[in-house]
């Protein structure tokens, strides 16, 4: 699938937004992108994302892609971000929710 500049920007924008001490899921980055798929999220933020807050954005279960976990959760507890077990409470940091 190939991406938009608009819409490649638009996820951009969207991941820069997520306040410091906050996540996001990658489906909530594509629903404010208005993105037709979380997966695509992933993969503009692999090929573009490096001077993003990347490590702000969670899968679902609040759980990192394994093989960024480690540096990710490093970032988000330097932010304030706690991990339990490798996973992040949503219910506590999650951007928007009750913004």
């Amino acid at each position: 699938m190939s991406v938009d500049e608009h819409l490649h920007e638009r996820i951009r924008d969207a991941v820069r937004s997520i306040p410091v001490g906050r996540v996001a899921t990658y489906g909530d980055i594509a629903d404010i992108a208005r993105a037709p798929t979380p997966r695509l999220v992933g993969r503009v933020l692999s090929e573009d994302g490096h001077d993003l807050p990347w490590h702000r954005v969670l899968r679902a279960s609040g759980t990192p892609a394994p093989h960024l976990a480690r540096r990710q959760l490093e970032l988000l507890r330097a932010e304030g971000v706690p991990a339990v077990n490798e996973k992040v409470d949503l219910r506590t940091y999650r951007w928007g929710v009750r913004d």
